[in-house]
C-alpha cells in the first residue's frame, strides 16, 4: 500500500477528512527531520547479525544495561548509597521514553511529558524529587510543598469540540444522560480510590507492586475495560470517547484492548497531594521528564556512563559477560551482577538464557507504536475570542492525542518569542505488527500529516504562517499495553523475583509504562545489588 493510500484509508476508518493543508505546507519546503531512535540497532539484534571478537575486556562489579528511567534510577540509587563499582551502558536510545530535544534554546519532549504528584507509596520518586529541589518541604508528609515553577499552571486542559474550546477534557453539552453518566463514573472511581482488599492494601496503587492481590479485585483483569463499562451501564458516547482517549494516552490501546483493572487503575491509583496545588495537578518541564534523567546522570557521573549497545549477555562460570558494540567495535564487560534495564523484547534477544528463568516469548507484553511530533513556531497562533491556549489541548473525536505546549511553564508576564507544540499519536486502531513496517518505511510527508492532524483541525491553513521546522520521533515499540490477563503473566512474575547474577528492571515488569513503575524496578534492582 502506498503512503498516501494508507493515510486515506486510515482517515476514512477514523471518520475524519484527510488533511489537505499539510500537502500545501510540504510543498513549500518546511524542513522536517525524522528520528527512529534505536531502530537500526534493534533490527541488527533481532536479525542476529554476527559480532566481531571484542577488542578489550573490563571487569566491574555491576553493569546496568540500558539508560531509560529504570536503568538511570538504578544507577542513581547505587551512587546515592555510595556504591561506585558499576557502569551504565547507554544503549542505542539514551533516556528511552523520557528523552527530550531542543530547537536551539527551545526545549521539547520526545516522549513522556509530565509526572503526576507522587503518592506516599511512590516514596522512591519523592526522594528523587526532594534531592532535585522539586519537593521543597514535607517530602514524607501527605502534602509536600512543590516548586511552583514545575507545577502545571492554569489553564491546564481544554477540549476542541464543534469548532470551539471548552475547559477540561470531559466533553460537556452532549445531553443530560451523558452528563449523568460522567458524574456517576467519577463518583465510582472516587470510591475505588479508597477501596482496600482483604490483605489491607489499596486495590489500586502506583507502583502496582504495592497494590492489593485480593483475587476478588484482580478478577477485573480477566475482562476488557469496554466490557466492564457496558456491564455497569456506561454507554454515553461522550464518556466513552473520553475513557478511550485516556487508554490511548497512557497505554496506547483502545477500551476493547485494555484490561478493566488497568482502565480503572488509570483513575483510581493516583493518590498524590500537594500543600500548594490542587489534587490532580501534575509536574512538567519544557522538555518533559528529561530534567529528571539529567539529574540522575549527574549523580551517576559521566565516568560511569559508557556509549554503546549491548549485544549479548550470558554467564561464564560465576561471572556475567556483557558484550557490546560502540563506535570502535566490540567490547566486553565481566561483572558479578547485571541489571537488564531494557524493554523485554530487547532483553529477549540479549539473553539466550531467559527461558531458564521461566520467561517465554509468549510472555512478552504487547507494545504500542507511537509518533511524537515537535513543531517550532515563530509565534503563537491566534486563538478564538474568549479562549486561552492551555498546556494540554485535545480534539474531541480525533484518533490523535492532541498537543502540549512546551513553553507553557515559561509564560508569565508575556508570551515567549517562539514556542514548540508537541503532538502525540498512538497507533491503537491497527495491529502493531501491521503498523511497524509502515512506520519503518514512511517518509517525512506521511508522518507529518499524522503528527499535525489535530493542529490543522484547530488552526487550519493559517498555521503555516508560523511553522519554522518539525522534528518527528517514531517509537515503534513505545510502551507496554495492559491487555486483559496482564496481571497473571507468569513470565513477568519470574523476572520480578529474579535475584541472581542477572536482575531485571523496566516498567515492562509491571505491564504499565509509567515513570514511577520504571523507577520502582530500577530501585528494587539496585537495592538487591546493595544487599
Amino acid at each position: 500500500m502506498q503512503r498516501r493510500d494508507f493515510l486515506r484509508t486510515a482517515a476514512l476508518l477514523a471518520g475524519l477528512p484527510l488533511l489537505g493543508g499539510c500537502r500545501q505546507v510540504l510543498g513549500w519546503g518546511l524542513p522536517i527531520d525524522v528520528f527512529r531512535p534505536g531502530m537500526a540497532a534493534g533490527h541488527r539484534l533481532r536479525d542476529a547479525a554476527s559480532l566481531p571478537p571484542p577488542r578489550g575486556t573490563r571487569r566491574v562489579d555491576t553493569v546496568i544495561v540500558g539508560s531509560g528511567v529504570a536503568g538511570l534510577f538504578a544507577g542513581w540509587r547505587l551512587a546515592r548509597e555510595g556504591y561506585r563499582d558499576f557502569v551504565l551502558l547507554n544503549g542505542p536510545e539514551p533516556d528511552g521514553n523520557a528523552a527530550g530535544g531542543a530547537f536551539g534554546e527551545w526545549r521539547y519532549p520526545t516522549g513522556a511529558h509530565y509526572l503526576p504528584l507522587p503518592s506516599p507509596e511512590s516514596a522512591h520518586v519523592r526522594t528523587l524529587l526532594a534531592e532535585m529541589g522539586v519537593i521543597e518541604a514535607g517530602g514524607a508528609s501527605l502534602r509536600p510543598t512543590f516548586d511552583e515553577r514545575v507545577l502545571v499552571h492554569a489553564p491546564d486542559e481544554r477540549l476542541w469540540r464543534d469548532g470551539q474550546w471548552q475547559d477540561g477534557l470531559l466533553p460537556r453539552g452532549l445531553g443530560a444522560d451523558d452528563d449523568a453518566q460522567q458524574r456517576r463514573f467519577l463518583l465510582h472511581v472516587k470510591q475505588l480510590q479508597q477501596q482496600h482488599g482483604t490483605d489491607g492494601r489499596r486495590v489500586f496503587t502506583v507502583p502496582t507492586a504495592l497494590a492489593s492481590t485480593d483475587p476478588a479485585w484482580r478478577a477485573l483483569d480477566r475482562q476488557s475495560f469496554a466490557s466492564w463499562l457496558a456491564a455497569h451501564g456506561y454507554t454515553a458516547p461522550g464518556l466513552l470517547w473520553y475513557l478511550d482517549y485516556c487508554c490511548r494516552d497512557d497505554y496506547g490501546s483502545t477500551l476493547a484492548q485494555t484490561s478493566a483493572w488497568a482502565g480503572l487503575h488509570y483513575f483510581a491509583a493516583r493518590g498524590g497531594h500537594a500543600a500548594n496545588a490542587e489534587d490532580g495537578a501534575v509536574l512538567t518541564w519544557p522538555d518533559g521528564l528529561a530534567p529528571l534523567l539529567r539529574h540522575m546522570r549527574s549523580r551517576i557521573g559521566a565516568e560511569r556512563q559508557l556509549p554503546g549497545a549491548a549485544w549479548r549477555i550470558q554467564m561464564q562460570g560465576q561471572q556475567a559477560q556483557v558484550d557490546y558494540v560502540d563506535a570502535g567495535g566490540a567490547q566486553r564487560l565481566l561483572a558479578r551482577r547485571v541489571i537488564v534495564a531494557t524493554p523485554l523484547h530487547v532483553a529477549w534477544h540479549l539473553l539466550p538464557s531467559m527461558r531458564s528463568l521461566g520467561f517465554e516469548r509468549a510472555h512478552l507484553p504487547p507494545r504500542a507504536p507511537w509518533l511524537v511530533g515537535n513543531v517550532l513556531l515563530d509565534r503563537f497562533p491566534q486563538e478564538p475570542e474568549q479562549s486561552t491556549l492551555a498546556w494540554d489541548n485535545v480534539v474531541y473525536g480525533s484518533t490523535g492525542l492532541g498537543y502540549v505546549v512546551a513553553t507553557h511553564q515559561l509564560i508569565r508576564v508575556a508570551l515567549p518569542e517562539r514556542t514548540v507544540f508537541t503532538t502525540y499519536h498512538a497507533f491503537a486502531d491497527a495491529a502493531p505488527d501491521a503498523t511497524r513496517p509502515w512506520l519503518a518505511a514512511a517518509g517525512a510527508d506521511a508522518l507529518f500529516e499524522l503528527a499535525t492532524q489535530d493542529l490543522y483541525t484547530v488552526y487550519g491553513a493559517r498555521l503555516r504562517r508560523h511553522l519554522l521546522a518539525a522534528r518527528l520521533t517514531v517509537r515503534a515499540h513505545a510502551m507496554a499495553s495492559p491487555q486483559p490477563g496482564f496481571l497473571a503473566n507468569a513470565g513477568l512474575a519470574a523476572l520480578r523475583a529474579a535475584d541472581g547474577p542477572i536482575l531485571f528492571a523496566h516498567s515492562d515488569l509491571s505491564g504499565l509504562s509509567l515513570f514511577e513503575e520504571a523507577a520502582w524496578w530500577g530501585d528494587v534492582a539496585a537495592r538487591r545489588v546493595l544487599g
